[in-house]
């Protein structure tokens, strides 16, 4: 080694670290440089302008604190009244257990599917649903401003149910239990049952008189429910509380409101099997009847409770996925998110009617007393011989086995005569057979069969309370699937958007809180969501399949997820799902035209429903409901198609979407992007040396070099550079 070698290699240390310095030195005001140079497009909208992941204006987007709330905040919204009230209906309706294979069936075919397909795009593009499908293509972006009017109407009602589970709650807190019995009125001679709850029942005559104080038909609105008003704002006020903040103040709640509904299940599945006659319930609720799974009208229900169930086409899930890292594993979440669904429906039938079996068997004890006191009447006149009893039959504790034997006995010996005998068969079944589902499952079957349970106000205050957190994880999803795309499209602040919203949903409300106001209830849940929501996911997916291209997406997702997804999406995005979407659509178009728009009325003088066709103003309102839901996507259309907004006005259309970046498309260009520097030219700015938040993908490298703002640490990038193309999504 040279003498002087070790001198050799210091100058050379010191001339490299100099080098470094004086790359360092420059490095932030040729940045900003480069910035400047960039950005300086109009200056004020600019800088509220929406950026894509990667730019350091992405960083300041909210994100879920942990998977674990996000997970809940997905299945919070999913998982809701319906899962509770609907599935078990439609289960004991469309063949028992045996309507679990075409449920099952349909959830691989359009409900994971199209799960997955909004969390992809949600979670890509990090935008809620306008800003989604606007960047998908720019003439669809109508679907976005459908779903939120769509998440609106539904939010308009669904709430109230919330308020009359608050209401119940807060009745639940006395014991016995104030729909325990019927009440007594009082006049000057003597003291009778009220005639309205004699003719019907305790529970019942309390959700139709003393909650809603209901009147005779839609046209009597009978003025303000107070009770009801005020648990109505009640329910605002806490998902106004609950949604302020967006997903930070919304996502630690959903620990809670996500979680107890589980516990509640539980505990009323454990104390469910332990009553008298809950076994008999289940057993019918899963004996299978296959001969009725084969008939459509099995499947059409079916795949409307898959379409529903998972909140498909809301904007809810995508405004959720939207606040998620790009490489998240959103596949995964799809399937799980999907699953938990289906096991809780599921979990919800075994509660349900177990508690329906334990209700049937106290109704059909009372069936047997009653009949055995009517035959020993017919014993005493002589109407039946005692010959024909058997001799071990003793009516003063007579089984339901004895008591069937005894009637049939009967109607064979009184095969003519036996119908004027009033007797009745008493068999649990035909009780069982009664289906209920909504509000007469919740507010009078549930309601009926808790007062014969031990500590009943206990089990009553687990159970509505256990409504209302799953009727606040829903509208969580759907007051986001509204908040969401029109902060990041109109650039609002989320606290006062959140609270305007709130308050204009509370007294366009109000009608739904007068006496007639659970007829309107009824008219937004046939009317308003299902038919455009449909029409919604149809166009999402002709959106990504036809429009971006499904091999295009595919990429996209093997870019995002780190591993190239199931073929089987492919086919089911590109053929199967839109198919069977779109005979879902007709389906339900026949079905609401063949059957008769009407409502179920409650007439007091016989204290019975009463079908009735709705009058001409509520038809023109059923149609508005459906027209104003999906007419954003047609004027979205033209407007783009037409070019009727000036793209030099600063308007929407005029927004492009680049990887990194939103940036104005240039008008009126000359020479090298001369616009986007405020008419100088290429030689009058400095060109800039690419600091640290610039990263490139080189020409010709194979991998794209990692940096701390973004997966790809894509950071702000010249829309001219040649090797840099568009992003996928």
């Amino acid at each position: 080694m040279p003498k002087n070698s070790k001198v050799v290699k210091r100058e050379l240390d010191d001339e490299v670290i100099e080098s470094v310095k004086d790359l360092l030195s420059n490095e932030d005001s040729s940045d900003d440089a480069f910035k400047k140079s960039e950005l300086m497009v109009d200056d004020q909208e600019d800088k509220d302008a929406d950026v894509e992941e990667g730019s350091d204006v992405e960083d300041e987007r909210p994100a879920w604190n942990s998977k674990l709330q996000y997970i809940l905040a997905q299945v919070g919204f999913s998982v809701g009244l319906g899962n509770v009230w609907r599935f078990p209906y439609l289960c004991q309706k469309n063949g028992g257990g045996a309507y679990l294979v075409p449920y099952l069936i349909l959830l691989l075919i359009i409900g994971i599917p199209l799960f997955f397909l909004e969390l992809s795009v949600g979670q890509r593009i990090r935008r809620g649903s306008i800003g989604v499908w606007n960047y998908i293509s720019p003439k669809l972006g109508g679907i976005g401003f459908a779903s939120c009017v769509v998440c609106f109407f539904v939010a308009l009602y669904y709430n109230v149910i919330i308020g009359w589970s608050l209401f119940y709650f807060s009745q639940s807190f006395q014991h016995p239990l104030p729909w325990d019995q019927c009440p007594l009125v009082k006049n000057a001679s003597h003291t009778f049952i009220e005639p309205e709850c004699e003719k019907s029942s305790a529970t019942t005559y309390y959700w139709y008189r003393e909650a809603l104080n209901i009147s005779s038909s839609l046209s009597e609105g009978g003025g303000l429910n107070w009770k009801m008003t005020i648990c109505l704002l009640a329910a605002w006020v806490m998902v106004c509380l609950a949604m302020i903040k967006g997903i930070q103040s919304s996502g630690k709640i959903m620990y809670f409101s996500s979680l107890f509904p589980y516990v509640v299940l539980m505990c009323f599945l454990i104390r469910g099997l332990l009553l008298n006659g809950s076994v008999d319930g289940i057993r019918h609720m899963f004996t299978p009847k296959l001969e009725i799974m084969l008939e459509p009208k099995v499947w059409r229900e079916a795949a409307t409770q898959v379409f529903f169930a998972l909140g498909l086409g809301f904007g809810g899930v995508i405004a959720f996925s939207s606040y998620n890292k790009r490489d998240n594993n959103c596949h995964f979440d799809a399937v799980l998110v999907s699953f938990i669904n289906f096991f809780t429906s599921v979990l919800a039938t075994l509660v349900v009617f177990a508690v329906l079996g334990f209700k049937a068997n106290i109704i059909n004890e009372k069936c047997i007393t009653e009949n055995s006191e009517k035959i020993l009447k017919l014993l005493k006149i002589g109407n039946l011989s005692q010959d024909i009893i058997p001799h071990h039959i003793n009516f003063s504790s007579i089984t339901a086995e004895d008591y069937n034997l005894v009637y049939d006995i009967i109607q064979k010996v009184k095969e003519e005569e036996f119908p004027a005998l009033g007797l009745k068969s008493c068999q649990i079944e035909d009780e069982l057979d009664k289906a209920v589902q909504g509000t007469g499952l919740a507010f009078i079957a549930f309601t009926e069969a808790m007062t014969h349970f031990p500590a009943s106000p206990f089990w009553s205050v687990m159970f509505f309370l256990m409504l209302v957190n799953l009727g606040l994880g829903s509208m969580f999803g759907t007051i986001e699937g509204i908040i969401t795309p029109i902060v990041d499209t109109f650039k609002v602040r989320k606290e006062i958007l959140t609270v305007i919203c709130c308050l204009v949903a509370f007294f366009v409300g109000l009608i739904f809180v007068q006496r007639s106001g659970n007829y309107f209830v009824t008219m937004f849940d046939d009317y308003s969501a299902t038919l455009p929501l449909l029409i919604v996911v149809i166009l999402e997916n002709v959106a990504v399949t036809r429009i971006y291209g499904i091999d295009k997406f595919m990429e996209d997702l093997k870019d995002m997820l780190g591993f190239s997804p199931s073929q089987y999406y492919y086919y089911m995005w590109k053929y199967i799902s839109p198919l069977v979407l779109l005979c879902l659509l007709v389906a339900s178009i026949v079905q609401m035209g063949l059957s008769p728009p009407g409502y179920n009325a409650w007439i007091e003088d016989t204290a019975t429903d009463e079908f009735q066709s709705y009058p001409t103003w509520g038809m023109i309102v059923c149609i508005s409901l459906m027209v104003l839901a999906i007419l954003p996507v047609p004027i979205v259309f033209i407007v783009r198609r037409c070019n009727l907004i000036d793209d030099n006005s600063g308007s929407l259309a005029s927004v492009s979407y680049k990887r990194g970046r939103i940036i104005k498309e240039p008008v009126n260009l000359e020479g090298d992007d001369r616009s986007l520097i405020h008419g100088k030219s290429p030689s009058e700015v400095p060109s800039p040396n690419f600091g640290k938040n610039i990263y490139r993908k080189q020409t010709g490298s194979p991998t794209l070099n990692t940096a701390p703002n973004g997966r790809y640490g894509i950071g702000y990038l010249m829309a001219d550079m040649p090797d840099m193309p568009e992003s996928d999504l």
